[in-house]
């Protein structure tokens, strides 16, 4: 399809923590000919209710994402969770209602993780950026488990000039972040969090990526504290070439 017209899902932590990684979504699409809009009525995918079993407010929250993104060629997040709630559990959310599961099950066969957008539906083979050192890459639990994530962020990475990627040992193994498992259950949650930066720690790697917020807000979180001296970025700012923020976590230089 020439010139899909792609509505971004910007999700809750991109829209209050880290705009920029919303602006690197946007070149990433356009660069590889979407058309983009950001409905502005969007607001959270529901998924930390739906978590906590408040089904009635996932729904009604649902019900306003449904209207907001219907009438597009595609919804993209960059966020595996996000995109995963929205294609693998809108559909089920309503199977006690037919005219509001018919529109879920529409929206969540055009709802796509950004990486494996680019890479699956539009054919990206390659980026044309540019990122100076090495780095280590986590696999979110709902990008990996839910969309089948894993080679498409590694492809683009291998064509960034520069880029030199040190495979996490265990990479798959959650963070501890899951969402609100972190405050449910907040010493298990440390302990695996501190698991996952020792290993970030050994691999060398100067910077840290992966393609979900939470996660990497919790280990940048848990890098800073341990005084590691890691960057943390979202994959899409280093696909865009769009690096000149200060890393997740740091102070901003404003």
């Amino acid at each position: 399809m020439a010139n899909p017209r792609v509505a971004l899902f910007v999700t809750c932590l991109v829209d209050l923590f880290r705009p920029s990684v919303g602006f690197a979504t946007v070149k990433l699409l356009e660069d590889a000919g979407c058309a983009v809009e950001v409905p502005r009525q969007q607001t959270c995918c529901g998924q930390p209710a739906y978590n906590s079993g408040d089904k009635a407010d996932t729904k009604a929250i649902a019900r306003q994402v449904i209207e907001a993104f219907e009438g597009y060629d595609y919804t993209v997040a960059p966020s595996g969770s996000c995109a995963g709630m929205i294609s693998k559990h809108y559909p089920a959310l309503f199977a006690d209602d037919p005219e509001w599961a018919e529109r879920a099950q529409k929206l969540a066969e055009r709802t796509h993780e950004l990486v494996s957008f680019l890479t699956d539906v539009m054919g990206v083979e390659a980026v044309a950026s540019q990122f100076d050192g090495a780095v280590t890459y986590h696999d979110s639990c709902s990008g990996l488990r839910e969309l089948s994530i894993h080679d498409q962020p590694r492809r683009l990475l291998g064509s960034v000039e520069g880029l030199h990627l040190r495979e996490l040992p265990d990479a798959n193994v959650c963070c501890g972040f899951g969402g609100t498992f972190c405050v449910k259950y907040a010493d298990i949650s440390d302990r695996m969090v501190e698991t996952k930066i020792t290993q970030v720690i050994e691999t060398g790697a100067d910077t840290l990526l992966a393609g979900d917020l939470g996660c990497l807000m919790n280990m940048a979180g848990k890098l800073q504290r341990e005084g590691a001296g890691i960057q943390v970025r979202h994959v899409a700012e280093v696909l865009a070439g769009m690096t000149d923020k200060p890393a997740i976590g740091e102070p901003s230089k404003d």
